[in-house]
């Protein structure tokens, strides 16, 4: 049994939206959820960081955004053309 304690806003539509990564997948769950407000001044005052995740779920920290980052840089590295590829590209491009 996992138990989460969450921050949330409902909208003004009055739906709750909550969407939360867990191990386990493809499986029957039982969810509880209890909704309890808080005061306006505890939301604008509270230094909680609530954690963020990626699209596949993992949380994004520092050091992951710094991996991607420097893997985004790689690529652009591996898949750069020099300026005289580009030249003979735009020569090419203009004979038709």
């Amino acid at each position: 049994m996992e138990t989460m304690k969450l921050r949330s806003h409902i909208g003004a539509d009055g739906i709750l939206q909550i969407q939360t990564p867990t191990d386990l997948k493809d499986t029957p769950v039982e969810v509880v959820v209890v909704i309890q407000p808080l005061p306006n001044a505890d939301v604008a005052t509270s230094s909680e960081v609530e954690p963020q995740y990626n699209a596949w779920g993992k949380p994004t920290t520092k050091k992951s955004i710094s991996n991607a980052i420097a893997r985004m840089q790689e690529l652009r590295r591996q898949v750069a053309l020099d300026k005289t590829s580009l030249r003979s590209m735009i020569e090419e491009g203009r004979r038709f």
